[in-house]
């Protein structure tokens, strides 16, 4: 059985122009050519237009495709390939579901949001490339994993640990307390400690992560909400505790 140009197109919902370029790049080949000059795809062509679109979808360019294509000349092989891309894809979609149910949750119980949390299944590469650019490719992994590990059950708690750390910031600058102080650097001490759960702390890390929650406001806003300037208070508690306890 085979298929028009025509036909192939509309079903796949793209068009005869497109499917001639990726025949021009030797990515998709007609089963054969009339006499018309019309091209015609048969069953195995059909099976690798949808492994070329999947992967268009996933973002891949049309050289990295067939560089894939090529690489998988068995179909059993190429559709269990293509299979875990769509599980791959239907976790990431779970999880966008997940995170905008837990946006909507916090937002009406008016607590705050951490952009671990906003932004879990969506795209990463703005965050990816920051946290690589301040703190190198590992730690930006080694936290990526940590967070996907975690059990919706875990999420909420590791969340509640940080408000309970933001709200203790807050209620000590209220009462005068200085980024030195005995009870703020206390919180400083498990601030930290909740920074090493998902990452290895460092006092360059410990410090760098101060200064964020200063420069941008996505972060400082945590603090903030609980009284102007104590994202600043923050931020010297950390660096003061990073240069007294910690060592990179």
């Amino acid at each position: 059985m085979e298929w028009s140009i025509q036909e192939i197109a509309g079903r796949a919902g793209t068009t005869s122009r497109t499917l001639r370029h990726y025949g021009d790049l030797g990515l998709l080949t007609p089963s054969r050519i009339g006499s018309n000059g019309y091209r015609y795809y048969d069953q195995d062509a059909l099976v690798r237009l949808q492994r070329i679109l999947l992967l268009r979808e996933l973002g891949l360019s049309l050289p990295a495709i067939r560089d894939v294509l090529e690489g998988q000349r068995d179909t059993a092989v190429a559709l269990r390939a293509h299979l875990r891309l769509l599980e791959e894809e239907r976790e990431r979609i779970g999880r966008q579901i997940a995170s905008v149910r837990t946006t909507l949750r916090r937002t009406e119980e008016g607590k705050e949001l951490m952009a671990e949390e906003v932004f879990d299944g969506f795209d990463h590469t703005v965050h990816e490339a920051e946290v690589t650019r301040r703190w190198g490719r590992e730690a930006y992994e080694r936290s990526a994993r940590w967070w996907r590990g975690l059990s919706p059950a875990d999420r909420t708690g590791f969340q509640d640990a940080h408000d309970t750390i933001a709200r203790d910031y807050g209620q000590a600058r209220a009462a005068g307390a200085d980024a030195g102080s005995e009870v703020v650097q206390d919180i400083a001490r498990r601030h930290v400690e909740w920074l090493s759960l998902s990452t290895a702390v460092t006092r360059s890390y410990v410090i760098g992560i101060g200064e964020m929650y200063v420069a941008d406001a996505r972060f400082g806003k945590n603090y903030d909400r609980y009284g102007d300037g104590t994202a600043v208070l923050v931020r010297d508690a950390l660096t003061m505790y990073a240069w007294h306890r910690l060592s990179d």
